[in-house]
């Protein structure tokens, strides 16, 4: 048989070499071919279409959207919470250029209420409709399709909602295609720890005039308070800033810096990409003087004291009694050596919480009157519009509280003597040209009969304060002359009285030298005899403790101090906050005259006298002329020990009546909480009970 070809190797050997051949002449074709392509391609785009390409090129850019941090956390001198932030999850809407389909983004806003928020949403969690939904992402028209308005910046996300549940989140991120146009962004919100319930079984929070609270920057008022702060410009409109007290006063350290999220936009601005991002810092954190303990303890302090004013055993007590109306009260503790304050507390209160979110209108109304700090500042009791004037604001007259250092005056002026120089005290005390006289008298008209420096401080004597002090003080310096007035407020200024503490909480008030105006009007021989005892010095709580806590250090006078220390997020040391010493004066004043005022500071003082050691104090009746009468304050100052001071305390009480009756108990228990709060400093300080 003859064989075949396709059975010969050599022949074989050649079809094989042609099909091979054959194959890398195709390869060759096609990558020519496609090289062609490839040739002609870039010649269209760089002589036909290249100026087109360049345009294009210059309307495609990038926007960057600022991402607020998370803000720094607030605790207390023993590391306590007091405010802090709690991360949540948000949820955004971008604007793309395939959204002209109205129905598909209708579409999604019913699927988002029904597939997951309405499933999955947390219980307490703000219920959205579709219509909000719509009207959230600020496309420009309503879930109707009607045009509402035009929309804002196109590069910047949307936020649909806020505190989205881990449900929610898994849900969304396992439908991406459904839901193209959303991402979840990590955010804060602001908590401040609740205390227990008050009085009247409401919630409120821990020193919550002294935190303050925040509130959007998008308001034409947070624009205006941060005008000047340099950091301003990088905030966001959908942020909180501080507004009041710590949150405001320490804004930027515990604010922390922005991220940013960098989207690729069209001409048209709309977003085409996905972001990319970079992490914000987070805030410093703060930790105060303030010490929780201490602060609920004054708190309750106040709020018991005047539930016991209005008993009806105060109402019937011949002295008590004269608390009846009081409806507010303020106390401040500050360390005579350091500043520190460890409580700076109001009544009432209110719960900071109500700012989260929005406070509503109904609980604005409540508490507007009082959530300013009425311990620096002017703040009321919640009364109607026709009621208040009626009423004393939280800034009273010092009434007897200055009597220390107008005998201090007195001694340094040389216009009396330490000891063996009497003064008969019959009551009262007329003063005037001989055609027209004043009169002015002691509590109840008293006689209190021979006085020197000493016990006219500790009877409280105003007869002695006019006659040995106002009167002379005012014939030294020349009479009716301004001469007067200004060097009674230079004494006054050294002790903090009608100067702003130092403090730095914003909105501080200076108090008011009424003496001064009331020179111009009446005379200023009558200006200085009310001035020598309390009735011409207006002060807010925190300069009264100032003052107490510089009589205590014989001169000294020590800035207020609210924050310890500042640590990062990752707790690494910023900053030790030191004591500050903003005037001393210890050398002005003779150490003989410190000791015969101290000496005189022994007033009757409820709940004081219990203490387990000395304690310097000196109550004041503050009288005050409101709508209709007058009415009386109930003031008090004490430091402790006297042998070495440590804390100083001021109370005040509003129409409290007495400071024996209605300010000094609060003052007791503060003294008491502090001494708890520190292992026993002022008991093992004082040396327990003894003569001085």
């Amino acid at each position: 048989m003859k064989p075949s070809i396709m059975d010969d190797p050599k022949k074989k050997e050649i079809t094989k070499k042609r099909h091979f051949s054959f194959r890398i002449n195709i390869f060759f074709f096609i990558t020519f071919l496609l090289f062609s392509v490839l040739i002609v391609r870039l010649a269209i785009l760089q002589f036909v279409q290249a100026k087109d390409l360049k345009a294009a090129e210059n309307t495609n850019t990038n926007q960057t959207n600022k991402i607020a941090p998370i803000r720094g956390n607030i605790y207390d001198s023993t590391k306590s919470p007091l405010a802090y932030t709690i991360p949540v999850q948000s949820l955004f809407f971008r604007i793309e250029p395939s959204q002209q389909d109205k129905d598909e983004v209708i579409r999604m806003a019913n699927k988002l209420k029904t597939d997951v928020f309405d499933k999955y949403g947390k219980p307490d969690s703000k219920k959205l409709e579709p219509a909000d939904i719509v009207l959230a992402m600020d496309l420009g028209y309503d879930i109707n399709k009607n045009k509402v308005k035009d929309p804002s910046y196109y590069w910047v996300p949307r936020k649909i909602k806020t505190d989205l549940s881990k449900e929610e989140i898994a849900y969304l991120l396992e439908h991406r295609d459904e839901f193209k146009w959303l991402e979840v962004t990590e955010e804060s919100i602001r908590t401040y720890e609740l205390d227990d319930m008050d009085t009247d079984g409401s919630p409120s929070t821990i020193a919550p005039q002294l935190i303050g609270y925040l509130k959007s920057y998008s308001t034409e008022k947070a624009k205006e308070m941060y005008q000047d702060n340099e950091n301003s410009k990088e905030y966001l409109d959908t942020e909180n800033v501080g507004f009041d007290g710590i949150e405001r006063m320490y804004q930027d350290e515990l604010r922390g810096k922005n991220g940013y999220k960098i989207y690729p936009v069209n001409a048209a601005m709309k977003i085409i990409g996905r972001a990319t991002v970079t992490k914000p810092t987070k805030g410093n954190n703060l930790y105060l003087s303030i010490n929780k303990d201490i602060q609920k303890t004054a708190e309750k302090a106040i709020a018991d004291q005047i539930a016991f004013l209005h008993t009806p055993y105060a109402r019937n007590d011949a002295f008590i009694k004269y608390g009846a109306n009081a409806q507010a009260g303020y106390a401040v503790a500050m360390e005579v050596d350091t500043g520190r304050v460890v409580t700076m507390a109001n009544y009432p209160d209110y719960n900071s919480n109500e700012w989260t979110g929005g406070i509503s209108q109904a609980t604005l109304d409540e508490v507007g009157s009082y959530i300013a700090n009425g311990s620096i500042t002017t703040a009321y009791p919640k009364y109607t519009d026709k009621e208040r004037p009626k009423h004393p604001s939280s800034i009273v007259f010092m009434g007897s509280t200055i009597k220390p250092l107008s005998v201090l005056i007195g001694l340094t002026e040389k216009l009396i003597t330490p000891s063996n120089q009497y003064y008969y005290d019959s009551g009262t005390f007329t003063f005037g040209k001989a055609n027209s006289t004043s009169s002015i008298s002691n509590s109840g008209r008293t006689a209190y009969g021979n006085l020197d420096a000493s016990s006219s401080i500790e009877h409280s004597s105003n007869t002695y304060m006019s006659a040995k002090v106002g009167i002379p003080f005012y014939q030294k310096y020349g009479g009716e002359n301004a001469a007067v007035t200004d060097k009674w407020a230079e004494y006054l200024a050294k002790f903090g009285i009608g100067v702003k503490t130092g403090s730095g909480l914003p909105g501080e008030n200076a108090g008011s030298n009424d003496f001064a105006k009331n020179a111009k009007k009446d005379s200023y021989q009558s200006a200085m005899v009310y001035a020598s005892w309390g009735q011409n010095e207006k002060t807010t709580t925190l300069q009264l403790a100032q003052f107490a806590a510089t009589l205590g250090s014989r001169g000294k006078r020590m800035k207020p101090l609210f924050v310890d220390e500042i640590r990062s997020f990752e707790g690494e040391l910023v900053k030790k906050v030191e004591p500050e010493v903003l005037e001393d004066n210890t050398a002005m004043f003779a150490k003989g005259d410190w000791n015969t005022i101290i000496h005189g500071m022994k007033s009757g003082a409820e709940g004081i006298e219990e203490l387990p050691y000395n304690v310097a104090r000196k109550t004041g009746t503050s009288t005050q002329a409101v709508s209709g009468g007058t009415i009386d304050n109930a003031v008090f100052i004490a430091f402790a020990p006297v042998e070495n001071p440590k804390l100083a305390v001021a109370v005040v009480v509003p129409e409290g009546g007495y400071g024996r009756y209605g300010a000094s108990p609060i003052a007791a228990k503060i003294f008491q909480a502090y001494d708890a709060a520190n292992e026993g400093i002022l008991t093992k300080l004082g040396g327990g009970k003894r003569p001085w």
